[in-house]
């Protein structure tokens, strides 16, 4: 597995681009990413890119929001990486989970205290970080890095940690991309329509229904953020139970707008499972959302999905 040091990181990036083979079926990757979501085609949003070993690929564990994580994702099809953005003390964007180094990297502190040459001389840590996790020889990314390395090969979803949105969006814009990226921010029962103002009018953008008392009218928060002149391009639901589904699936189905569902670990519906049932038996889990009419999925098992994906004739 190759891997990055600091000095080498710039140059690893320019040579990846031109040289690393576009995944099998590349000619048929949507244009935009308005079109992949209207697509109806089963999405495959890999949550902080494919860190997880893929086996089938020969794939071993890379750290989190690293350019291995989306190198690796490219080259099993994936259509999208989710990664995290926030600003360090001198202003700039990285790639980073967490408002604290601690977990994912060789160093402690917080990211907003830390300029970007003292976070290049950190190393991230192995998969999804933690003391047991050893260093890799990745160094973290800024956005700018990550838009580079993602351009017309894969899209991103921008999970954006800080009130940074201009900043991010506007770094967007500058790499000619407001097509190939997700941005989203979450939204509760008296929030404004987003998709329609500033700054989230320049991309494609969808809410994150907020269920914070496990009980909120995830239907009427759907129903809001349509409500304005220009419409997100998905609905992002959060940790929920069945019977709340229904309300949104019905709103769904009546703007067209597609819903993106959350299979991380046992799943954001617990009567539907998630990643760790899907592996065991995929019909049971992503099977069941396919079928009532969810096919956008975020997993932390990428080549499963991809796999499960293929099984079903690519829808």
């Amino acid at each position: 597995m190759l891997q990055l040091n600091g000095k080498r990181t710039l140059a690893w990036c320019a040579l990846a681009l031109a040289t690393i083979t576009a995944p099998a079926g590349a000619s048929n990757i949507p244009r935009s990413v308005q079109a992949l979501m209207a697509s109806g085609k089963v999405v495959v949003v890999a949550h902080r890119g494919c860190h997880n070993p893929g086996p089938r690929h020969g794939f071993g564990a890379v750290p989190e929001n690293s350019l291995l994580a989306l190198e690796q994702c490219v080259k099993l099809g994936v259509d999208m990486m989710e990664t995290d953005v926030r600003r360090t003390a001198d202003g700039e964007l990285v790639m980073i989970h967490d408002d604290t180094v601690d977990r994912t990297t060789t160093g402690t502190g917080n990211v907003s205290q830390l300029s970007l040459a003292s976070l290049r001389k950190l190393r991230l840590r192995g998969n999804l970080g933690g003391a047991a996790a050893g260093p890799t020889d990745q160094r973290m990314v800024t956005l700018a890095e990550m838009l580079a390395a993602a351009k017309g090969r894969i899209f991103l979803n921008l999970d954006i940690k800080d009130a940074i949105y201009p900043e991010v969006i506007a770094a967007v814009e500058k790499a000619g991309m407001t097509n190939e990226v997700i941005v989203k921010t979450s939204t509760g029962p008296t929030t404004p329509p987003l998709a329609s103002m500033t700054p989230y009018d320049r991309v494609p953008f969808i809410p994150v229904l907020l269920n914070s008392d496990g009980r909120a009218d995830l239907g009427a928060v759907a129903s809001q953020q349509v409500s304005g002149g220009k419409r997100p391009v998905g609905f992002e639901l959060p940790q929920m139970t069945e019977a709340q589904f229904e309300a949104v699936a019905l709103v769904s189905e009546r703007t067209n707008i597609p819903l993106w569902h959350n299979t991380l670990w046992e799943g954001f519906i617990p009567e539907w499972g998630g990643d760790i049932q899907a592996l065991r038996d995929p019909d049971a889990v992503w099977g069941k959302m396919l079928d009532r009419g969810i096919h956008i999925f975020q997993t932390d098992e990428p080549e499963a999905l991809a796999a499960f994906r293929e099984k079903r004739g690519g829808r």
